[in-house]
């Protein structure tokens, strides 16, 4: 006889990585990290858990999609100056444009599910950078191959 679990078992596989797998992986800026949770198909977003030091600046970007971010850990200030702290969530609406800083002693710890990308922006509006779910997986498969680490499977 099936019981329920083991027919959801058949349709609804868990996919999930342990602490210990994780790899964080350093950004541009320093003091800033990443580690990869999930890659969504077809370039739609990301997930992370985002990680930066105090007095570090998240530079002025705009968001092509929703952002979900949660803080986890240590305090943001938005460029707003709104104080984002552990418990804290932020929800950003497509087209969004902002910066923020790391303050206080603790590095901020926050998970942030991005839709769509995220455009840095330089003087002028002139975009100087993107993030989108595949330049992020191609940091992390490049930093994994430089490293000796497996390359864990987290597209969708």
């Amino acid at each position: 006889m099936t019981t329920p679990s083991t027919r959801l078992h058949d349709y609804l596989p868990a996919r999930f990585n342990t602490a210990a797998e994780r790899q964080w992986i350093p950004s541009a800026t320093p003091g800033k990290s990443s580690s990869p949770l999930r890659f969504f198909a077809d370039d739609r977003g990301f997930v992370e858990l985002l990680r930066m030091e105090p007095g570090v600046v998240m530079p002025l970007h705009r968001h092509s999609g929703e952002i979900h971010a949660y803080n986890l850990s240590g305090t943001r200030k938005l460029c707003t100056g709104e104080l984002i702290g552990p418990g804290d969530y932020v929800y950003e609406p497509p087209g969004n444009t902002d910066w923020w800083k790391i303050v206080g002693n603790e590095p901020m710890l926050a998970l942030v599910i991005v839709m769509g990308t995220v455009e840095f922006l330089g003087p002028g509006g002139v975009v100087t950078g993107r993030a989108s779910a595949s330049t992020q997986l191609a940091d992390y498969e490049r930093y994994c191959r430089e490293h000796g680490l497996a390359i864990r499977d987290l597209v969708d």
